[in-house]
């Protein structure tokens, strides 16, 4: 049996869907951009989406969120937080403990203390911390593009992405409408909230500005959350036995299918993005 790996994962959702879904799957779960077609990868560019394809702070982010999220039906704060950390630390040995990894793994770790305790001060003297402390190990990390956005998507869902506590309106028959619409809100909330300050990054370094950005990543937001979990569950299937893995890979391609579609249509907007 084939070991349990991102090579295998890959191959296995290289299997299931066409490209370039299965190239931009790969990279949204693993941050891989070998399978990624050059014109998706101008087009993400283009569209100010490029980052959904990076494991930056934001993307683990979301994975600490939907761990988060699930176990605090279930158990406490303090024992959901203890396993999400868990969860990090395995993700990072998994995909390698590469150092962009770990700083992306230390980012979302100071945010999800930030949005499941909303101590948003306490956050942002512990990412200045962490700041001070990765610099003090590896000073050139400071000019990595991916060093800045972990700092820049860290430091926007610090200050804008804190979770709001739902309240009794979740009654009845309409707790499960009102559950799924929080969903999407939550999930606009951290996408928008970690672009405020990576977007200058992404023009310094590019050296090109989306005007369709904010529009684009307010478009497909909602999307990378459920994509990212339906693709986790295809994986597993996928592993355990290919045939299992059919209807999740179905599923995941018809989110893939909606968010390549809108950024190939947003990039061929008139001035869309303007590079310099």
């Amino acid at each position: 049996m084939a070991a349990f790996s991102v090579g295998t994962l890959t191959h296995i959702l290289s299997q299931l869907l066409p490209e370039p879904h299965a190239g931009l799957l790969s990279g949204l779960l693993f941050g891989t951009k070998a399978t990624l077609s050059k014109e998706l990868y101008e087009q993400l560019i283009t569209t100010g989406t490029i980052h959904i394809i990076a494991l930056s702070g934001m993307n683990i982010t979301i994975l600490i969120d939907l761990v988060a999220s699930s176990l605090n039906r279930f158990v406490s704060k303090r024992v959901a937080s203890a396993v999400t950390v868990g969860v990090i630390c395995w993700f990072v040995w998994f995909v390698g403990g590469s150092a962009t990894i770990i700083r992306a793994a230390i980012m979302g770790t100071l945010t999800l203390v930030a949005i499941l305790f909303g101590r948003q001060y306490w956050a942002l003297l512990s990412l200045l911390l962490a700041i001070g402390i990765m610099l003090l190990i590896h000073p050139s990390w400071i000019i990595e593009v991916s060093f800045q956005l972990s700092v820049a998507a860290t430091l926007g869902i610090i200050l804008f992405g804190s979770t709001k506590k739902r309240g009794d309106e979740t009654k009845n028959g309409s707790k499960m409408l009102y559950t799924f619409f929080y969903g999407i809100e939550e999930s606009f909330r951290l996408t928008l909230s970690a672009q405020v300050f990576t977007i200058p990054i992404i023009f310094l370094s590019f050296h090109r500005i989306s005007f369709i950005g904010p529009l684009t990543n307010v478009a497909i937001g909602w999307v990378i959350a459920p994509v990212t979990t339906v693709g986790w569950v295809t994986c597993v299937l996928g592993f355990v036995w290919l045939p299992f893995g059919y209807i999740p890979a179905w599923i995941s391609w018809v989110m893939l299918e909606y968010l390549i579609r809108t950024v190939q249509i947003l990039s061929r907007v008139p001035f869309a993005s303007v590079g310099l």
